[in-house]
């Protein structure tokens, strides 16, 4: 049996976390050895703490260290308890509070132009992360969490959904590859997430499995939350499944891609030029509008080439795609700025919205400018570049 657990993140550069070592004795009762900066003014509240978490899992006797950097509670409760279950089985979750605080409904056609990347285990990075104004906030528990850290990533991320203000913020999380993922939708689900990002997925039947995992979960702790899809597609098998994935539920909102998994999975590299992912690109973004939800393009991870940047994100806008991913707040202002309507755009659809308002108060049947014959596809377009004109 082990009987020496130890969670969380230690060192010079670390802030608003801690790290929690717990050794089991056979008697001697609770000792906790608390370190902070902070422990003249938050020291006895949290050690309080650490009492009442170790008294829920049922731990009477106990060595415990605790090296604090600012951390706020629900931070120092992942970490006992994700050092806690290094140590004893148990299915006991130890929540911040019984009432979910900080979440906001969200619809299936909302802008996604930006959705910022977080590292799940780093909860320093995602405190202020909704005062970027990103459109979706991701909490990750995939490729930029380290394998021995995943557990203890699981269960800071669900007291992150729990207890972090994301403001007009989609609360996103990306779960790790299927099947894998599966287990993180009990972290995840309860925890009112907006939209769950399935990465790597190659086939409609991975669709359907977290769908049957969500629905499960949502009716055994009797919930009606509305929990959206947007798959990652990552490789060449997933690029021709797509129009498969998209459309295998009703949950899905938005069809992305990963282009570094992609060009890796077909043996190139990827280029700013982009030639080699031309036609995965627009096979995503094909699928996506036919199965009539967003498409979305990959991260441009180059942070420092913001002109770059916006020359990637036209190209994108200019290719149909809805949005990108991005990986530092510097990005989102120019994200929003390259997706915005230009000028030109804002007038041609003032004068689509008005041509098909008239023809409508005249009863007529056509709607045209000039000679050029406007469909009801191309009102609703225009009607979104007018509505995305007003959007800061």
């Amino acid at each position: 049996m082990q009987t020496i657990a130890k969670s969380g993140n230690d060192g010079k550069l670390v802030k608003s976390d801690c790290s929690v070592k717990i050794k089991l004795t056979k008697s001697g009762g609770i000792s906790i050895n608390l370190t902070s900066k902070v422990k003249t003014y938050f020291g006895n509240s949290i050690i309080e703490l650490c009492k009442k978490e170790l008294k829920y899992f049922d731990i009477k006797n106990a060595e415990v260290e605790i090296n604090d950097k600012a951390a706020f509670d629900y931070v120092i409760m992942a970490r006992i308890e994700s050092a806690i279950k290094q140590l004893i089985k148990t299915k006991k979750e130890y929540l911040p509070d019984v009432k979910i605080i900080h979440t906001r409904a969200t619809n299936k056609n909302r802008l996604r132009r930006s959705r910022l990347y977080l590292p799940g285990d780093s909860p320093k990075l995602s405190i202020n992360a909704g005062l970027h104004d990103a459109d979706g906030i991701i909490l990750d528990l995939e490729d930029s969490v380290a394998p021995n850290k995943k557990d203890e990533a699981k269960i800071l991320v669900r007291n992150t959904l729990i207890k972090t203000n994301f403001y007009d913020s989609e609360k996103m999380v990306r779960i790790n590859q299927l099947p894998v993922g599966l287990d993180d939708l009990e972290y995840i689900v309860p925890y009112n997430v907006n939209v769950i990002l399935i990465p790597k997925c190659e086939t409609a039947e991975q669709i359907l499995q977290v769908e049957n995992k969500v629905e499960n979960i949502l009716k055994e702790k009797n919930l009606k939350n509305t929990i959206w899809f947007m798959p990652i597609i990552e490789s060449a098998l997933g690029v021709v499944n797509s129009f498969k994935i998209v459309s295998a539920s009703e949950r899905v909102v938005a069809l992305a891609i990963g282009l570094e998994d992609y060009t890796a999975d077909i043996g190139t590299s990827r280029t700013n030029e982009g030639n080699e992912s031309f036609f995965a690109r627009s096979q995503i973004m094909n699928s996506a509008k036919a199965a009539g939800v967003q498409a979305i393009g990959s991260v441009f991870s180059d942070v420092t080439d913001i002109d770059g940047l916006r020359k990637y994100v036209k190209d994108a806008k200019a290719q149909g795609f809805n949005g990108i991913g991005c990986i530092h707040p510097r990005q989102i202002p120019v994200i929003h700025e390259a997706f915005a309507p230009t000028k030109d755009e804002i007038t041609k659809a003032k004068e689509i919205v008005e041509a098909f308002k008239d023809a409508k108060e005249k009863g007529l049947g056509v709607v045209s400018i000039g000679s050029k014959m406007i469909d009801p596809p191309v009102v609703k377009r225009a009607e979104q570049t007018l509505k995305m004109s007003k959007i800061k």
